[in-house]
């Protein structure tokens, strides 16, 4: 018997009972489904998260102190050598070649007023004039402070897009004062809408030099003991290629500002691609995870075939032996039976790519998370499917193979 007849044989048998063979393949449909879906909804947060690390800025190193060796609170020998600090970030600035622009921040957060409308909980934050160049942010309105007005601690503000709605309704806010705290701020710009960027909502932030917040906004009893200490230097390169060569002229200066070797310099270097390879591999495991916890689904599935294939056995006992008197030869039975079962797992397979395809965009498109299907998946999940209909159906067709005619042919 040729493979076509023998397919065409099993689609008659399963097609005489439509009802069981549907829900037969119930348990597969879902499985495939769920791989699918939860791999998708694993890999769009994976680009959702990796493009806002991107879009934080690109070619990034970010500086940072080490913690592992005390960090800002070391008390003991070269403790104080440990901070980074403002001074750090305009040597580099001066010292460092093939970098576009660096920056840090200072933050606070303060009472904001204008007019009748008060608003508390803003972010305050102190940056640099680089600020926008390092960090890829627009100024839609007015302008962004320059190194003049970061160095005479001018005491000027820059509106993010949503404060700015929401201070000055009507627009017109450049030109116009704010109080923030108990210091009037002069706005000369106002950025263009950037949204929740790594959980930072960059609309709902006023910038001010970072000068201004170590004179005006930090703490009196906190100035002394942290003076114009900062936690991060941001720097942008010019050229991707060149982040390594860089990197070692930032250590070099650094060791030498700190005196220290480059070795034991208390500081990390970081690139924006460590936090993405960083990101991609809890991702990676995540989506392992959770592609194995929908696996089972199609475990079960594959239960159910077998547990059907079986009853189908012993309900077709006699049609066995009538076929195995008229020439059907033990081997032509059990692949009959194996083949019912590849069609069961095959066909439940197919339905279940298209709900999980078709599932995944829906709820994409209208739920918070977005979703990337990804053809690897795909081709996994049915793949699997098909595996468990040939590893689950073998039983069952093997044990219809090794029924014996004559006893068959007595069953009732």
């Amino acid at each position: 018997m040729n493979l076509s007849t023998i397919f065409r044989i099993a689609w008659e048998g399963l097609s005489s009972n439509k009802l069981r063979s549907l829900l037969t393949m119930l348990g597969v449909i879902i499985g495939v489904a769920a791989v699918i879906a939860m791999v998708a909804i694993s890999a769009g947060t994976e680009a959702t998260i990796s493009e806002r690390i991107e879009s934080l800025g690109t070619n990034l190193l970010f500086i940072t102190p080490n913690l592992s060796r005390g960090g800002p609170s070391a008390g003991g020998p070269g403790g104080s050598s440990d901070f980074l600090t403002f001074d750090d970030v305009d040597a580099i600035a001066t010292s460092v070649s093939g970098i576009a622009g660096v920056s840090t921040e200072r933050g606070s957060t303060q009472l904001v007023k204008v007019g009748n409308v008060s608003i508390d909980g803003v972010p305050l934050l102190g940056t640099t004039a680089d600020y926008p160049t390092v960090r890829d942010l627009t100024v839609a309105e007015g302008r962004y402070f320059n190194s003049r007005e970061v160095d005479r601690t001018i005491k000027v503000a820059v509106l993010g897009y949503g404060i700015a709605q929401d201070l000055f309704p009507d627009g017109g806010a450049v030109g116009q004062m704010v109080t923030v705290g108990s210091t009037k701020l002069t706005v000369i710009g106002v950025t263009a809408e950037k949204g929740v960027v790594g959980g930072t909502d960059f609309d709902n932030r006023i910038f001010t030099p970072i000068t201004v917040v170590f004179q005006k906004f930090t703490p009196s009893q906190f100035a002394r003991a942290i003076g114009e200490r900062v936690t991060t230097i941001f720097v942008k390169v010019d050229d991707k290629d060149d982040i390594a060569k860089i990197t070692f002229q930032i250590q070099i200066l650094l060791a030498k500002r700190h005196d220290t070797t480059v070795d034991e310099l208390p500081y990390s270097i970081s690139t924006q691609q460590d936090v993405i390879e960083t990101q991609e591999a809890t991702s990676s495991a995540f989506r392992s995870l959770l592609a194995w916890v929908a696996s089972v689904s199609l475990l079960v599935g594959g239960i159910g075939i077998m547990n059907i294939m079986l009853v189908s056995v012993t309900e077709r006992t006699r049609e066995i032996g009538i076929r195995q008197a008229v020439g059907a030869t033990p081997g032509d039975v059990r692949l009959q039976f194996l083949a019912e079962a590849l069609v069961l797992s095959l066909v439940g397979g197919l339905i279940g790519v298209v709900v999980g395809v078709g599932g995944s965009a829906i709820f994409g498109s209208l739920g918070d998370f977005r979703t990337v299907v990804l053809p690897s998946s795909v081709f996994l999940a049915f793949a699997s499917a098909a595996a468990i209909g040939i590893f689950f159906g073998y039983y069952p067709a093997n044990k219809a193979a090794q029924l014996d005619p004559i006893e068959a042919l007595r069953y009732e």
